[in-house]
């Protein structure tokens, strides 16, 4: 009956539908809100990635090129809270938005206008980060961790930076009492929470971490906020206060985020593999168990972040420890992945290339992680390009590999069109190899000593930086392949099937793992 009403009162009241910027301004459609925040992100992509390219010409040779060191620093802090802030968390919610109603059964999410509300913040946010570049004393040079000294100093581009990370921390926590509300309220009847696809439970994990430690760096800000205009001393040591301090508030929100950036992609990629080894995920209780456990544990390791700070050995120690804990649930989940394909009918389109690619490099990511989770050789290895190394391999190739992955596979289920294949591998394949040149001659860089921010450096380095810059402007260039391919698919192209990716099997774009049945090979899947 619900439905026949609202159908009714659909057809009366479309003739008062707003059209034009009105309709996206107020609209509280899932699918709209999903598409802005995907073109948002991608939009954040291109800025972020322009910053990173202004920083590898720069470190192209030896001596200064372009930049004044302090606008060279203002560029890796801009560069860092736009991609993740700006890109890659907004590109997950664009997915969860349009995917979880799908794959829940739900008709739409649960709070339209909170939706709408928790994009539209997003401008503001993204504006005052961007200008912060062009107001006296310039954006703020403190990396994108913002440790303070560095970000006590006086300029109005930091307090721009405060306010838009604040911005943004709203608009992330709304966001999240949305989707968590969505997927524990509004699933179909027979949909219990262990049949939910993978996609849900990481976007439902991921919602409670931003909730837990978002306002852990709302704190921090606002503390920063107030050392820097009204005299309070949390953070200068002349009154009193520490500036490690800051640091371990910082990573106690910093080590659950690079999870909140992570786990969304785990969710992806468990659903590409699935579909295109056409069986279903392998060990899925056993993957939902070790996504809980990674966002678990991340709270107990933030001070690996922090071994030279002076920190006592036992304090060293337990973090090492818990540090190597977490490479356990992360290996079951690799694992998984891993046993999903054995002996499954692989095919080898777009999306699973991206996805096979996620599984390599962030494996290798994480393998350099675990080099990082040892005090001794970390304090060796500590702000060298190790590091960037390191978490460009999990970031970049985790979550934005991912993401590609989840766009490739959703495409034609959004726009009703198939996307050009043969383009879609060319990106894969100049994305990989470029980001291999890039990222990985970083690791050599770091080992031989080169400190990360800075603009010059010893002559020692200048071969491997200059394979790393021209890796990143293919890496850079590459991505507007991607725009064309998504462009060209929404506006054409042979029309999606109503199961896309079906193969022999009948697998359902939201097939829920597991299959409904267990002798899954005999009988028919029950939508």
């Amino acid at each position: 009956m619900e439905a026949t009403a609202m159908g009714h009162a659909d057809s009366h009241g479309h003739g008062h539908q707003p059209t034009g910027l009105m309709r996206w301004m107020t609209t509280t459609n899932h699918k709209d809100i999903g598409t802005m925040y995907l073109w948002f992100s991608f939009a954040m992509f291109i800025v972020g990635g322009c910053m990173a390219m202004t920083i590898r010409a720069e470190l192209f040779q030896p001596g200064l090129q372009l930049l004044e060191p302090e606008r060279f620093n203002q560029m890796t802090t801009l560069h860092g809270l736009i991609m993740v802030f700006g890109a890659i968390m907004p590109a997950f919610v664009g997915f969860a938005n349009w995917m979880i109603p799908m794959q829940i059964g739900a008709a739409d999410m649960a709070f339209g206008r909170l939706n709408n509300w928790s994009f539209w913040l997003l401008i503001p946010a993204s504006i005052l980060l961007v200008t912060s570049l062009f107001v006296p004393g310039g954006a703020p040079a403190a990396g994108w961790t913002l440790y303070p000294p560095l970000s006590v100093q006086l300029g109005m581009g930091m307090d721009l930076a405060i306010f838009a990370v604040h911005i943004l921390g709203i608009s992330s926590i709304l966001g999240s009492i949305n989707i968590i509300t969505t997927i524990l309220n509004l699933r179909a009847p027979g949909m219990t929470m262990m049949k939910l696809p993978m996609f849900a439970w990481t976007w439902l994990i991921t919602a409670f971490l931003i909730i837990a430690v978002m306002p852990v760096f709302a704190g921090a800000v606002t503390m920063l906020l107030t050392d820097r205009h009204f005299g309070t001393t949390f953070f200068s040591a002349s009154g009193g206060g520490d500036p490690v301090l800051f640091q371990h508030v910082f990573w106690f929100f910093g080590h659950p985020e690079v999870y909140i950036v992570i786990l969304p992609g785990f969710g992806v990629v468990s659903q590409v593999i699935s579909a295109f080894s056409r069986k279903p995920l392998f060990g899925y209780a056993s993957m939902v168990y070790a996504t809980a456990s990674i966002a678990i544990l991340s709270f107990f390791v933030w001070g690996h972040h922090m071994y030279t700070v002076g920190m006592p050995v036992t304090g060293q120690l337990y973090f090492m420890y818990a540090t190597m804990l977490i490479a356990i649930p992360t290996g079951v989940k690799v694992f998984n992945w891993i046993s999903t394909m054995w002996r499954g009918a692989l095919t080898f389109e777009t999306p699973m290339l991206f996805s096979l690619g996620f599984i390599f490099l962030f494996t290798m990511g994480g393998f350099s992680g675990l080099v990082l989770a040892m005090t001794p050789v970390d304090v060796q290895m500590q702000d060298t390009y190790y590091v960037v190394a390191h978490f460009h391999y999990t970031m970049v190739a985790g979550a934005l590999f991912s993401a590609f992955a989840g766009a490739y596979y959703w495409l034609p289920k959004w726009t009703g069109h198939m996307y050009d294949e043969t383009l879609g591998k060319i990106h894969f394949w100049l994305t990989m190899i470029f980001f291999n040149m890039t990222f990985f001659v970083q690791h050599f860089l770091g080992l031989a000593g080169m400190p990360r921010r800075i603009p010059d450096y010893a002559l020692q380095f200048a071969e491997f930086n200059k394979i790393s810059s021209i890796g990143a402007f293919g890496l850079g260039l590459s991505q507007l392949l991607f725009l064309y391919v998504v462009i060209k698919c929404i506006k054409g192209g042979p029309k999606a099937e109503a199961k896309s990716w079906d193969g022999a099997t009948g697998l359902e774009w939201d097939l829920p793992s597991p299959a409904p049945y267990h002798t899954w090979e005999t009988q028919p899947l029950v939508k």
